[in-house]
């Protein structure tokens, strides 16, 4: 028997009474990018039901060059999708967390074991540690309202999940990216 029976078993469930959801805006008009700590699922943390929120997971939810890839990507399909309305399409919620295992990170002897291990660059792993959560939410916010390819339609707001509380506080209300006006 695989690990995954019992989660087969559940889909079997699932699938009972599944009404399919078609492809259209996130009715939430929230995408969000958090951690894949199974610690920290949103569908469960925030009530999100299939529809409302696309999710972006990796390490620490921390804003990297392919999740500023993907949110354009979602951007430019939601704006399709949308007929090209104006106005804001979805705000981008980055989400850390305390006690993230990225933490460990912070430690060179670690970092460098797990470059070893995983190949990655000492340098990434480094940028990536999560050790006040409130500090790097602050960071990636920024790194996301820098970015070109973030859409001016879209905001983007910063919270920490309390893992000890199950509560998720705001560190950065939603801002949105400042364009340059043309000169004259």
């Amino acid at each position: 028997m695989s690990k995954m029976t019992p989660l087969l078993e559940r889909n079997e469930q699932f699938a009972r009474t599944y009404t399919p959801t078609a492809l259209g805006l996130p009715t939430a008009q929230v995408l969000l990018v958090t951690c894949l700590d199974h610690r920290t699922n949103p569908s469960i943390v925030l009530g999100l039901q299939l529809g409302e929120a696309p999710v972006i997971r990796n390490a620490g939810g921390r804003v990297t060059q392919a999740v500023v890839d993907d949110i354009a990507f979602l951007a430019f399909l939601a704006e399709q999708l949308s007929g090209g309305a104006a106005g804001t399409l979805f705000e981008v919620a980055i989400v850390h967390h305390t006690g993230c295992g990225t933490g460990f990170l912070a430690d060179p002897g670690f970092r460098q074991q797990c470059a070893a291990a995983t190949g990655l660059s000492e340098a990434a792993l480094e940028a990536s540690a999560v050790t006040d959560p409130h500090a790097t939410v602050r960071a990636d916010v920024e790194r996301l309202l820098a970015a070109p390819q973030l859409s001016p339609n879209d905001s983007v707001s910063g919270h920490v999940y309390d893992i000890a509380t199950g509560r998720l506080t705001t560190t950065v209300d939603a801002r949105y990216r400042v364009t340059e006006l043309p000169p004259g």
